[in-house]
């Protein structure tokens, strides 16, 4: 017979073990990458600083928003599944249980993309995100297949699919905006056979053709086309992202890339935080490729990323689309004539903007500073170039001394660059804040154009 087994040594003679520890050099290698550092300087600066004028974040304006349409949204959506014929039950399951990876309010979005882009969308070509950056994670994921696919990107770039790139440990290339805005569409055509001679495959473009963040600039129509031919000719797909398409300064006609396309080449990413609003999270792919495979099999590239989906978020919260739903519901799928007040709340900012900067520096004082600044056709964002460099330490003396925050552009270019050039968004301040900024950021630059020059 065995001896019974020892008993355990009173708790307070046990040596405490010491915590464990984690290198960060045995994680995965983009938490090292300064990219995934710019986001949280940015929010924990404004933090720290919360008097001052922020020109630095792209959110909406928040008095677009009141908290009691957020359940009378939510009313219209039941009202509408109860006019479809669910009972009750039916109605609870969709509200409250996982439901349909794909999403649950898709033909609402298809018809409104239908109204407001003139694109003819099947609601089974849908996915319903956790806002667009899911989309953009699940498309890049999808479509890049080894180590040897590379993603060209329009530079200056939205840190958002660099940083997802980055996550993926995918290679990206950058490709510069053109003079009229949006990548030159023969510096993609070069950019893709240098690739493709290096032994790797071009295998998609992504690129913001309306007011892109961080630049503001927008695609000529002319350029779309020719952008599309010279996808077709390298046979690259087309990642279209398209957060700021509604708000233009005039009402000129931009047809989106996904619009002009005759060979389901792109791949269209949307997403309703700036027409909607963006505590709801919610985006949406629009995947109408056909994927064939073994034995004749063929789906569409959206039932391949809701496979993805299915295993990183399960699927997307049905509250946030219902509450959504019952937002395109009260405006008849037409979130273009909902957005009106905004856009011109918009254009109304942006022109306040250009014209402060014109009048706080006159075209000698710009000459001697060495400052520029481009002229968006709409949108939120526009870009400052000085003479001093525009980093992180150059912003918290902004906001510390002159109680004004911007975005430094580094992070926004891949292969480097953009050390003198700073963002402004005009999107969440009022014209009279706007002014006030200006003014404080016009001090900040003479003060620090004057260290700069200084022995």
């Amino acid at each position: 017979m065995s001896a019974p087994a020892a008993a355990p040594p009173p708790a307070d003679t046990v040596e405490a073990a010491a915590p464990v520890t984690l290198p960060l050099a045995e994680l995965h290698g983009s938490l090292a990458d300064p990219l995934l550092d710019a986001m949280t300087f940015l929010n924990e600066v404004t933090t720290r600083y919360p008097q001052a004028v922020s020109f630095a974040p792209g959110r909406p304006y928040e008095g677009f928003f009141e908290p009691e349409d957020v359940p009378a949204y939510l009313d219209a959506y039941l009202d509408h599944l109860a006019a479809a014929g669910l009972d009750r039950d039916a109605i609870r399951t969709t509200l409250f249980q996982y439901g349909p990876t794909k999403g649950v309010i898709n033909d609402l979005v298809a018809r409104t993309l239908a109204h407001d882009e003139n694109l003819a969308v099947a609601p089974e070509a849908l996915v319903l995100t956790v806002g667009a950056q899911e989309g953009m994670l699940l498309t890049l994921r999808a479509l890049c297949a080894g180590p040897d696919d590379v993603l060209l990107v329009s530079s200056p770039c939205y840190v958002g699919v660099t940083g997802a790139a980055r996550l993926l440990d995918l290679t990206t290339v950058p490709v510069p905006e053109g003079p009229d805005g949006g990548p030159d569409p023969a510096a993609v055509r070069a950019a893709a056979r240098e690739v493709r001679a290096a032994g790797r495959r071009p295998r998609a473009l992504y690129v913001v053709p309306d007011f892109a963040n961080p630049s503001g600039t927008s695609m000529p129509v002319p350029a779309r086309a020719r952008l599309l031919a010279t996808a077709a000719e390298e046979d690259l797909l087309v990642i279209e992202d398209n957060p700021y398409g509604f708000f233009a300064r005039d009402a000129g006609e931009r047809p989106t890339l996904k619009a002009l396309d005759r060979h389901r080449r792109v791949v269209y990413l949307g997403s309703f935080a700036k027409t909607c609003f963006p505590g709801a999270r919610l985006g949406y792919v629009v995947a109408d490729q056909e994927v064939t495979g073994p034995g004749g099999r063929r789906t569409l590239l959206a039932d391949e990323l809701a496979k993805l989906k299915s295993m990183t978020t399960v699927n997307t919260p049905a509250l946030s689309q219902a509450v959504i739903g019952g937002m395109l519901l009260t405006h008849d799928c037409r979130l273009r004539a909902a957005n009106a007040p905004a856009t011109a709340h918009y254009a109304a900012g942006m022109d306040v903007l250009l014209t402060e900067l014109e009048r706080c520096f006159p075209a000698a004082e710009r000459e001697r500073l060495g400052l520029s600044w481009n002229v968006p056709q709409g949108g939120f964002f526009a870009v400052l170039t000085v003479a001093f460099a525009a980093d992180d330490a150059a912003m918290e003396r902004c906001a510390r001394e002159f109680g004004v925050l911007w975005t430094p552009m580094t992070s926004f270019y891949p292969a480097g660059g953009g050390e003198h050039r700073l963002r402004l968004s005009i999107s969440s301040l009022t014209p009279g804040r706007i002014v006030a900024g200006v003014a404080r950021l016009a001090d900040f630059v003479r003060a620090e154009s004057a260290r700069a020059a200084a022995p």
